[in-house]
């Protein structure tokens, strides 16, 4: 099957039939309505998965962190005033 031109009415009627065919043995349908074409039916290409790769580590490298920020004292920003 390479290309099938089928009216609106036809399709309608052999929707499923005609999608099997063409799932099957390839090709494209052509759907007229008053002799104009109005859609074209054809397979899917199958769609290739890429391998999943995962992010871990990916950061590895990238920036380092200082003991000034890990000593940093921060208890003096903390300070709320109580109520008494």
């Amino acid at each position: 099957m390479t290309n099938l031109v089928v009216t609106a009415t036809e399709f309608k009627a052999k929707c499923l039939e005609l999608i099997d065919e063409v799932s099957a043995k390839g090709g494209t349908i052509t759907v007229t309505k008053r002799g104009r074409s109005i859609a074209t039916v054809e397979p899917v290409q199958p769609v290739r998965k890429r391998p999943f790769k995962s992010t871990m580590g990916s950061l590895k490298g990238k920036f380092e962190i200082t003991d000034e920020l890990l000593n940093c004292g921060l208890s003096d920003d903390w300070n709320v005033p109580r109520k008494k």
